[in-house]
């Protein structure tokens, strides 16, 4: 089948030695969880690798499709002025098929070469050692959940229209809240979101996700939910099962690695 390969995975900069430094040490589960899953969508052999991140172009009421022929990778927003990595683009899937999406969805298309790190991460980590990878970046709205799982419905028919191999990451951190020296203000709606997005996300329950108390979400300071549930709605009536790699927060954001591995 088309769809040969989808994860999740956290955007955190500290991860790139450059960037993290001694902190790295802070991560090791992390780390080592990305490196089994870059293993996985190496051995996947995937032509196009799809990226939906919660950075870059966030249209409130648009989703976001980045097609060009090339695009870079680099980490100068975090100090890291040395790492540049080209990687190429792939325009034809999503241009074939824009009428299909758009008759359904409501789509922006840009074509914005500098990728954001919600992009930059998860590729410098699984897919930049994979022979000929092209990319596809996608950018949720901020539409409501159901219409993201909507979405991600669209966009499975589109990967299954091609006989490409098709690898899909959900670049997603979780709750910012989780600890009193977290980036967003210490809340307990964190640690509730995250513990019950998890648990939904190994019961397989994507519409349990869709009806998350909406209070507790806004509260748990998150950006990656919306990420998620566009992967859900590719794999709606997909056998697959869910399975965590790591989950850490040792600077109050959770971090969640997770397999969604393919039947």
């Amino acid at each position: 089948m088309s769809l040969v390969f989808s994860a999740i995975s956290p955007h955190p900069p500290i991860i790139i030695p450059s960037i993290g430094k001694e902190h790295l040490e802070n991560i090791t589960k992390t780390k080592e969880a990305l490196a089994s899953l870059e293993r996985d969508l190496y051995a996947a052999k995937p032509d196009i690798l799809i990226i939906i991140s919660p950075h870059g172009h966030t249209n409130a009421d648009h989703f976001t499709i980045n097609l060009s022929d090339n695009f870079e990778i680099n980490f100068e927003d975090f100090g890291d002025f040395s790492t540049k990595i080209p990687v190429k683009g792939d325009i034809l899937l999503m241009t074939n098929d824009k009428e299909r999406i758009s008759s359904k969805s409501p789509i922006n298309i840009i074509s914005e070469t500098k990728l954001d790190h919600g992009i930059g991460i998860p590729f410098y980590c699984l897919g930049q050692n994979i022979q000929n990878i092209k990319i596809i970046p996608i950018y949720f709205s901020l539409l409501d959940n159901q219409s993201h799982l909507d979405f991600g419905k669209i966009l499975k028919e589109v990967i299954f229209s091609t006989d490409k191999r098709i690898a899909v990451i959900a670049s997603a951190d979780l709750s910012h809240c989780l600890t009193e020296n977290a980036p967003a203000k210490f809340n307990p709606a964190g640690k509730e979101f995250d513990e019950g997005l998890i648990k939904l996300l190994q019961a397989g329950d994507s519409q349990g996700i869709v009806n998350m108390d909406t209070k507790t979400i806004g509260n748990a300071a998150e950006c990656g939910l919306r990420s998620i549930l566009i992967l859900l709605g590719i794999l709606n009536n997909i056998n697959y099962e869910t399975k965590i790699l790591s989950y850490e927060a040792p600077f109050g954001v959770g971090y969640l690695t997770a397999n969604l591995e393919l039947k």
